[in-house]
């Protein structure tokens, strides 16, 4: 791990004239000028245990050292331009006396770099509690970003707290050939959050909606023409046929309060149904860096209550898998609500014979799972799990599974004849089971009307 010494000789490689600060409980140290204003910053190193993490992040071509090893990151402001090379000077420092290798290797020197005063003010807050960014509106904040793929990071998610606390919308603004992961992708989701995609047709578009997009007001709106009717960017619907595949999983379980109670087990089941491994770590943040463990898991889940905690999980880099994980405390107990995705190429086979073997594992009588629901889906998209900036087609529901409980409140009879050509399998004991039923095969869209239709026999919303 880096050591003080080590930091202050790369910090120093903006000469004396520059201050030092420190933020987020120490988990960040910052250049800045005299009056304040940010150039660089410093994130606390992480200690990666996780195989394949560098890789999934940074890009196959990169030379992660064996596991473990220590990431930290180093990123510039844009309001000077001599941000960028003070950030990689700080960073080839670092690694001169440490050893390790900087992504990207390029921008790594020894140069002290002389910095004028910044033009712009993009912080506004104390320390502690600054939101830095690259340009922040009164309604908008926006941050600037280009890497092959971009991850929510502990950085980034905590700008996105405050964001969403000061009742902002974060904009991410990229070039084209950046993808973002599933995690940010989810976490970006719905409005007023944006992935706003650099393009020299239009300008700017939507790199999830592929809405055109302009800067007005402070923000990035739609374009819209005299109709009012907007506009999609070329680029963002070519080669949209995709040959490789997701398969989705998403479920809840639910439990009593106990103190033995491990959190963590239902998503492992799952996992190593459909992969026939564990998950190989789990994390707060990307990269993930904990080797995976229930134990680990549940402690900080309990150290954190009553509040929620939001955990990711990711596979071994031969099968690409990653899981959002978020925990909740209930008036009956505890929740666990779970995605988990896994990619396949054109030549590999998603396990959908495996499906109801688990949902029958998860609602086993007296088990430890306590499964509520679980909706299957697979979906024409990236094997790699990536998010491109480009239209890819929605999932198809493969099977649905209500959980016990539910079937019980809602009645058995009632359940289990729904008024379409369904015909669930009961799951568990007899006299009280969960029912599993199956909508096809992932191939056919009309299954989303099949699944609507069932959804509102049964008086629940399957897709949440």
């Amino acid at each position: 791990m880096p050591d003080s010494w080590a930091v202050l000789a790369g910090l120093y490689a903006g000469g004396p004239d520059l201050e030092v600060s420190s933020g987020h409980d120490g988990a960040v140290i910052q250049l800045h000028t005299a009056d304040g204003r940010p150039l660089v910053s410093l994130e606390a190193p992480l200690l990666v245990h996780v195989p394949g993490e560098a890789e999934r992040l940074l890009g196959g071509d990169v030379k992660a050292p064996p596991v473990p090893y220590w990431w930290s990151e180093v990123r510039a402001s844009t309001a000077v331009p001599e941000a960028g090379p003070l950030a990689g000077s700080v960073a080839g420092r670092l690694t001169a006396l440490l050893g390790g290798s900087v992504w990207p290797a390029e921008a790594a020197t020894t140069d002290v770099v002389r910095t004028a005063t910044a033009r712009e003010a993009v912080a506004a807050g104390s320390d502690d509690d600054a939101l830095t960014v690259d340009v922040l509106t009164d309604s908008t904040a926006v941050v600037l970003a280009d890497r092959p793929l971009l991850a929510l990071t502990a950085w980034l998610s905590a700008i996105l707290r405050k964001v969403t606390d000061a009742g902002l919308a974060l904009h991410i603004v990229t070039p084209a050939h950046v993808r973002l992961s599933l995690p940010l992708r989810t976490a970006l989701a719905g409005a007023p959050n944006r992935w706003v995609v650099q393009d020299p047709e239009c300008g700017y578009y939507d790199g999830l909606s592929g809405a055109v997009l302009h800067w007005q007001h402070g923000t990035f709106t739609p374009v819209v023409d005299e109709a009012g009717e907007r506009s999609a960017a070329k680029v963002f619907t070519e080669n949209a046929h995709a040959t490789e595949r997701q398969l989705g999983v998403a479920f809840r379980v639910t439990h009593r309060p106990d103190d033995s109670l491990v959190l963590g087990r239902s998503l492992e089941a799952a996992w190593t149904a459909l992969t026939g491994a564990a998950p190989a770590g789990w994390g707060t943040a990307e990269p993930v860096n904990l080797r995976w463990s229930t134990g680990q898991l549940t402690e900080l889940a309990r150290g954190r209550a009553p509040e929620p905690t939001h955990l990711l999980a990711v596979g071994q880099p031969d099968r690409p898998a990653i899981a959002t994980h978020r925990v909740t405390r209930t008036p009956d107990g505890v929740a666990e609500d779970i995605t988990l995705t896994l990619g396949y190429g054109e030549d590999e086979a998603p396990p959908l014979d495996a499906i109801e073997p688990l949902a029958r594992a998860l609602a086993a009588e007296h088990g430890e799972h306590g499964l509520t629901s679980m909706l299957v889906t697979l979906r024409r998209a990236r094997r790699d799990l990536a998010v491109p900036p480009r239209f890819e087609a929605p999932p198809i529901p493969v099977s649905f599974t209500l959980g016990a409980d539910d079937v019980h409140a809602i009645g058995l009879d009632h359940a289990r004849r729904p008024p379409v050509e369904l015909r669930p399998v009961p799951l568990g004991p007899t006299a009280r089971p969960a029912l599993y039923y199956p909508l096809g095969d992932g191939t056919d869209a009309q299954a989303w009307t099949v699944l609507q239709q069932l959804g509102t026999h049964l008086q629940v919303d399957p897709a949440n």
